[in-house]
């Protein structure tokens, strides 16, 4: 599968999230052949847990799942939002092997944006990044979901 076919897929989550009251993000992680390994949305209100982001979510699924925290060689995790601060350090823990996000984050991201975490000296591990895949189906989500609650 192509790297839109799986963020749709994230889109598709991003989307159950908003319809749970949650922020519109979704996650995916898959192997090297494409199977999906984990998914995840974002959750921090209905479990009461701040880092319940659609990463956090995915990495936990996919760290049961393999037996293992950090996670086989040759995963990509594919995400609506640039990945936060937290996130992208939970990412580089899990020795995730590339990441592909949909829409920046200019407030909060923490890849490109921000804390920049994986371009840092003391970051252990730097996954591949690629930016802007589905950015503005990703984008548009996001604007729907606040402009509803403003």
């Amino acid at each position: 599968m192509s790297d839109a076919a799986h963020m749709g897929r994230a889109l598709a989550l991003a989307r159950a999230a908003a319809e749970a009251g949650e922020a519109p993000i979704g996650c995916v992680i898959v192997d090297e052949a494409g199977a999906v390994i984990a998914e995840g949305a974002n959750a921090p209100i209905a479990s009461h847990d701040p880092t319940a982001h659609a990463e956090i979510v995915a990495l936990r699924k996919a760290a049961a799942a393999l037996g293992n925290y950090r996670l086989k060689p040759g995963l990509t995790l594919y995400v609506t939002l640039e990945p936060c601060a937290m996130c992208a350090g939970a990412i580089s823990n899990a020795r995730i092997a590339r990441v592909v996000y949909g829409a920046s984050d200019a407030k909060g991201g923490g890849v490109e944006h921000g804390a920049r975490v994986f371009a840092q000296p003391t970051c252990h591990w730097k996954p591949g990044v690629t930016s802007g895949v589905e950015a503005e189906a990703s984008a548009a989500v996001l604007k729907e979901f606040f402009r509803a609650r403003r």
